[in-house]
């Protein structure tokens, strides 16, 4: 049994470079080593399928939620430990954020940038308390970071909500600055 779960949000894709997909496999481990679950969006293709097929391998817990429309696509992974099936993207992003503990992003698309940032502002408005992290595998999200910055000068973005989001460029070290973050999940 997981100490708790970590809500991963990860591209469909493998992205042009090995290093994405070796990152999620090393996230993967890094949180069986922590015997954390792992929450996520349930595909089984790309960084997604990469981090539940290692997770899964080394007897991990890995709870997938999907809209019904995307598991009609066969876009489903079907060795989960539990697939939860919802009606709505709303739906998936609501019960992934209330199974979790904290947040990770791996590198991915509009999706997971849009999955990220969702949580990123419920942290600011209150709505949660759980930490955010991203790994920032070779600089993925550099391009965000330096948005990110230019919101706090500009004034829109105060610098301790900037500090919500936990930025490492490896996994272990995301997991380590997420536990100081919230020892609950230790």
């Amino acid at each position: 049994m997981a100490s708790g779960r970590v809500c991963v949000y990860a591209g469909s894709s493998p992205g042009a470079r090995p290093q994405y997909m070796d990152a999620a496999r090393a996230l993967a481990r890094a949180l069986c080593a922590r015997r954390r679950g792992i929450v996520f969006g349930g595909g089984r293709i790309g960084l997604m399928g990469a981090l539940a097929d290692e997770a899964l391998a080394l007897g991990g817990e890995v709870i997938g939620v999907m809209p019904r429309q995307l598991l009609e696509r066969e876009l489903a992974h079907q060795s989960l430990t539990d697939l939860h099936v919802v009606a709505t993207m709303h739906e998936r992003k609501a019960l992934m954020a209330q199974l979790a503990d904290a947040f990770v992003a791996l590198p991915g698309g509009i999706g997971t940038l849009e999955e990220l940032v969702e949580m990123f502002t419920w942290a600011q408005l209150g709505l949660h308390a759980k930490p955010i992290g991203i790994v920032n595998v070779d600089g993925y999200f550099d391009s965000l970071l330096a948005f990110l910055a230019h919101a706090v000068g500009e004034g829109f973005l105060s610098p301790a909500n900037h500090e919500l989001l936990t930025v490492e460029s490896d996994p272990e070290a995301v997991l380590d600055a997420l536990d100081r973050r919230a020892p609950s999940l230790s």
